[in-house]
């Protein structure tokens, strides 16, 4: 039985890392809930605006957090459940801190 990739793969080529960004969002100073409740506007905020839009979710990387990151793995979490009906493509950016997502 072949496994299924946890989240899609990407490279540099691909259209999600070579499209300008429509939007971005930072998440840096809030709770993970909070930061959920944002995510999940945005997202439905800018693919009703610009569907296929390429949007950038800032995150940071977690060397702020006592016991490590708390935000990344949160909206990795609601990207790959809760909104992977609301966005085609989604990859960690290069800087580690943040995450492109291409909406439907």
């Amino acid at each position: 039985m072949k496994r299924r990739p946890t989240h899609p793969r990407f490279d540099s080529s691909d259209d999600l890392f070579g499209a300008p960004l429509a939007g971005r969002i930072d998440l840096h100073g809030m709770s993970a809930a909070q930061a959920e409740a944002a995510v999940r506007s945005f997202i439905d905020s800018w693919r009703r605006r610009e569907p296929g839009a390429v949007v950038l979710i800032i995150t940071g990387k977690g060397k702020g957090s006592e016991g490590g990151a708390v935000l990344r793995p949160a909206i990795r979490a609601l990207l790959k459940t809760k909104l992977s009906g609301y966005v085609s493509d989604w990859a960690l950016d290069d800087s580690e801190g943040a995450y492109r997502v291409q909406l439907r």
